[in-house]
């Protein structure tokens, strides 16, 4: 199965947490993990994925002007339903606590549901995300350089582990969905 992460990073907190994220796809049996900064991702190559993560940094609240433009390229694919059922998943970073991070998840969410994507979040039950977390994907609020405040830098950290909770399950909800699209002969 084939996984796809796409990310935009400016200060490289984003990549880190796309990387914690194809680490815990990578964790899963089958899965093939493929991961491009926004610049060099093509829109074409998602009609081969079993699995879309897309993430960024959340500014203001909404999703980065470079993921955005490259979310705006999917009209092709929207018009001839390639996205359809494909597992999908999200992820951002801020740099303040409750800097619009939900608000940003939501946003990101958004286009796979116009596509008809399937979306997976993180549930209650993993304790760190009822603590945290979101359950909207993975939202995380990273230091800002230099920083040595340890609250930060914990729910950095803390925030990357949940990232590989992410990839993991994605892999394992694509797996699934696999098995049972084989099983019912739509392969």
């Amino acid at each position: 199965m084939k996984i796809y992460i796409v990310y935009d990073s400016e200060a490289g907190h984003t990549e880190q947490l796309a990387r914690s994220i194809a680490k815990g796809a990578q964790s899963v049996e089958g899965a093939e993990v493929f991961i491009n900064h926004v610049n060099k991702a093509n829109v074409r190559d998602l009609a081969d994925m079993d699995a879309i993560i897309w993430g960024c940094p959340g500014h203001f609240g909404t999703i980065s002007s470079g993921l955005k433009q490259w979310i705006d390229k999917l009209g092709y694919l929207w018009a001839n339903g390639t996205l359809v059922d494909k597992i999908g998943a999200v992820f951002c970073t801020t740099v303040t606590i409750h800097g619009g991070i939900e608000a940003t998840l939501l946003n990101l969410i958004t286009p796979m549901l116009h596509q008809g994507m399937m979306v997976v979040g993180l549930p209650a039950n993993i304790p760190e995300n009822a603590l945290y977390g979101s359950y909207y994907g993975v939202g995380v609020t990273s230091p800002v350089e230099e920083t040595n405040d340890e609250l930060i830098q914990s729910l950095f950290k803390n925030g990357l582990g949940l990232g590989e909770v992410l990839g993991k399950r994605v892999a394992d909800t694509a797996s699934l969905v696999a098995a049972g699209r084989k099983l019912h002969g739509n392969s």
